[in-house]
């Protein structure tokens, strides 16, 4: 099948791409480098490098494409509440634009990059895809919206869409070609590793005050090979109904002390700590009820242990010191 996929040159998209061709697919990239890296797609991928706004661009890329794969969007939870605006106005505005150019180029297939996000603060854990949707900052709230996007388009019988709400992307690739290189960087793994190598100040952890074991928020930590080996997966559903949306993880939820207590034993360094303020638009524990997919598809996530997750992400930030190097640390 032929795939474009946006924010391909991202660090989860990046490891899409790569599953993707194993998988025997041809692919192509729409990224515009703001947050991706040229490094990260092969020289042999044809990659546009164009805003996901720019329908002309849009265009070009869609040309023979049979299925999109789209990542392309903002990420942080933080600055989503900071400046819901931009999340909007790319998260939403810019998918729709999109999904027009998919509708004008005759594009009738998508996997979407969606997030545990749309789902709030826990009603119950784990949280299943029936979980009520109530969504507590703009990230979630923005992806929630283009998810009824979607939905609608199916509806209309303009689309087949899968919406893949992962939680906590985590990991290198295992033989270190493909890495998580963020400016700045929030996820808490990369934070520690830095911290233990002596390359960032304390990791700061936002807020021991949660109800949860030992204080500290608890997520569900999925390697990022096991989120791009869904993605392929997901792109092969056929039948049943025209919009579906699965849960990515691993239903084991660990805090960030135990990432802390993780990263310290494979690195064999102390991670420096300190404790600040709870983050606006953090739930406390998020975990995640994933039988449904593996029903689908027969996916299952490999990567179970937090120790050997972590340790491809140290593998990374020792080799990459700078990164993919196109950007000073």
């Amino acid at each position: 099948m032929r795939v474009l996929v946006t924010g391909g040159a991202g660090y989860i998209g990046s490891h899409a791409v790569r599953e993707l061709r194993e998988a025997g697919h041809e692919v192509s990239v729409l990224d515009d480098l703001s947050h991706g890296h040229r490094e990260a797609v092969p020289a042999d991928v044809p990659l546009v490098q164009a805003d996901l706004g720019e329908a002309a661009a849009l265009r070009r890329a869609l040309e023979g494409v049979e299925a999109v794969m789209h990542f392309a969007g903002l990420i942080s939870v933080g600055a989503s509440v900071r400046d819901p605006a931009s999340y909007y106005r790319t998260n939403v505005g810019k998918s729709l634009i999109l999904l027009a150019a998919m509708t004008a180029a005759g594009v009738r297939r998508m996997v979407f990059s969606s997030t545990c996000a749309v789902y709030g603060t826990p009603v119950r854990v784990p949280m299943d895809e029936d979980h009520p949707q109530e969504p507590i900052n703009p990230y979630g709230a923005t992806k929630q919206a283009f998810e009824r996007a979607l939905s609608d388009h199916a509806r209309a019988g303009l689309l087949r869409a899968v919406a893949l709400r992962y939680f906590n992307a985590s990991g290198c690739h295992p033989d270190g070609s493909l890495g998580e290189d963020h400016r700045p960087e929030e996820h808490v793994i990369p934070r520690a590793i830095d911290a233990a190598l002596g390359r960032a100040p304390a990791l700061v952890i936002y807020g021991n005050d949660y109800h949860s074991p030992d204080g500290t928020c608890v997520r569900d930590f999925i390697h990022v090979q096991d989120l791009a080996k869904a993605h392929v997966a997901a792109l092969g559903l056929e039948g049943g109904v025209p919009f579906q949306a699965f849960n990515l993880g691993t239903g084991r939820g660990h805090s960030v002390r135990e990432v802390v207590s993780a990263v310290e034993r494979v690195t064999g360094c102390s991670v420096p700590v300190e404790i600040g303020p709870r983050r606006p638009g953090d739930p406390p524990v998020l975990v995640a009820q994933a039988d449904r997919i593996r029903a689908a598809t027969g996916f299952a996530p490999r990567w179970l242990d937090l120790a050997a997750v972590v340790e491809t992400a140290v593998r990374w930030r020792r080799d990459h010191p700078h990164g993919y190097g196109d950007r000073a640390a």
